[in-house]
């Protein structure tokens, strides 16, 4: 009777990169790799007001944000919506911050997650993205081994004191409101412009 063999254990993908990665996996990379607290359920969520607060906006507008503040903090895009993660305590900040810039009252499509908050973990760099449509990658994504609250814009007081260039939570919420409030214009502009070109009957 021939010996029996035991049947190894599959082998991970090289260089421990699945090409579709599950949540369990996701939430353990961000785990394992940058310390980050995540809750349990798919799809994984990183857990906000911890090591990071998030800033929520249109994707228009955040990049038009990247293209005026310069800065190194993560940024993640979903859809048509980006996160920009900030220093933990902004978001308790957020509404004050508005009125002093005066933009208090103004509608803009600005919100910020602090504690408590949840946010849809990114497919972690260098993974393949999922493919589905709207999934949350990362545009500029953190580094393992780096800490990520080096980089983050913040008051002083509540966190980081931002880039070396002095450009901080402030300047950062400020351009974002002024973007926000551009992109709203615009879309009403356009939705004008469309309803300008029905005939009427």
């Amino acid at each position: 009777m021939a010996p029996i063999v035991p049947v190894p254990a599959p082998r991970p993908p090289l260089g421990g990169r699945p090409s579709r990665p599950g949540w369990p996996s996701v939430a353990r990379w961000y785990e394992d790799r940058l310390g980050w607290a995540t809750a349990g359920g798919p799809p994984a969520r990183l857990l906000t007001g911890m090591r990071f607060d998030v800033l929520d906006l249109p994707s228009a507008a955040g990049l038009a944000v990247l293209r005026r503040v310069p800065g190194e903090w993560p940024v993640a895009v979903a859809g048509r919506r980006m996160r920009v993660l900030v220093a933990p305590g902004s978001a308790d900040e957020l509404p004050g911050l508005l009125d002093w810039l005066e933009w208090g009252g103004v509608p803009l499509d600005l919100a910020a997650w602090g504690a408590g908050g949840r946010m849809t973990a990114p497919t972690p760099p260098g993974w393949e993205a999922s493919g589905a449509p709207g999934a949350s990658v990362w545009l500029r994504p953190p580094e393992p081994g780096r800490e990520v609250e080096a980089t983050l814009a913040g008051l002083p007081g509540i966190g980081a004191a931002g880039p070396s260039d002095g450009s901080g939570l402030v300047r950062l919420v400020a351009v974002a409101a002024a973007e926000c409030h551009r992109a709203r214009l615009l879309a009403a502009r356009a939705r004008a412009g469309r309803g300008r070109g029905v005939p009427r009957r």
